[in-house]
């Protein structure tokens, strides 16, 4: 699994997490809801988002890595 596939998927499970501990538990769950959608619109301009440093320091492999660069930018 890429860098880019491992954070969908968190940013998806603590979506969907914090909805249904605002709904059972409290509404000011939904705060962190909000900051998830903050740091992944954050991420679109920015093109660096925490959770993908994280990974990367786990050893978690991007998807440039994976095909031999033919996705990478050239920045």
């Amino acid at each position: 699994m890429t860098v880019e596939r491992s954070l969908r998927g968190i940013a998806g499970f603590f979506t969907l997490l914090s909805v249904l501990l605002a709904y059972y538990h409290s509404p000011y769950w939904l705060l962190f809801t909000g900051f998830v959608g903050l740091n992944l619109l954050q991420s679109a301009f920015t093109d660096w988002c925490p959770m993908m440093t994280l990974l990367k320091k786990l050893g978690v492999r991007s998807q440039c890595q994976y095909d031999g660069g033919a996705t990478c930018s050239t920045k």
